[in-house]
């Protein structure tokens, strides 16, 4: 039994994928009369090769997690591959170079709370949004929110805390 490995190449030239920029594809959805549409940043894929991990951060981190309803249009994320900015027409995605313990969060939602949460500031979060945090972090899993607990700043970690007495 032999297996076929098809390379991004491959992928790319049968149009099941599109180049974006170096080491960045996407599945480009097809419009019956505009044809092939521009990639949004939610599909838009960062090839495996380097590794890279990433995490949203500011608007991007409040708007998934309901904290607002802006639609950033540009899309900040930390990485520890390399640092570049991706156009995408108007929208830009920017990938930060970031030291690995800003990366090091395992959970989804809690490693979004924690962005989000730096984004509004210490003194500025208001009982309102730390209420919208404490429902989504119920939905982390509880060794995942532990863990990310200490990465925290300690005044994310007062309010991160809450979500353990509640689980």
């Amino acid at each position: 039994m032999s297996v076929k490995i098809i390379s991004v190449i491959e992928l790319v030239d049968k149009g099941d994928i599109s180049r974006v920029s170096r080491g960045i594809y996407a599945r480009l959805e097809i419009d019956p009369i505009l044809g092939e549409l521009k990639p949004t940043t939610e599909n838009i894929a960062i090839a495996k090769r380097d590794k890279a991990r990433i995490v949203p951060t500011g608007t991007l981190a409040l708007n998934v997690l309901g904290l607002s309803t802006q639609v950033p249009m540009n899309v900040v994320y930390l990485s520890d591959g390399t640092a570049r900015k991706i156009d995408l027409g108007r929208r830009k995605i920017v990938f930060k170079k970031s030291a690995p313990k800003n990366l090091a969060a395992i959970g989804k939602i809690s490693s979004l709370v924690i962005q989000a949460l730096k984004e509004i500031g210490k003194d500025k979060v208001t009982e309102k949004e730390i209420e919208i945090i404490l429902k989504k972090l119920e939905q982390e899993d509880m060794y995942r929110l532990e863990h990310d607990i200490k990465l925290a700043p300690e005044w994310i970690r007062v309010i991160m805390r809450k979500a353990l007495k509640k689980l």
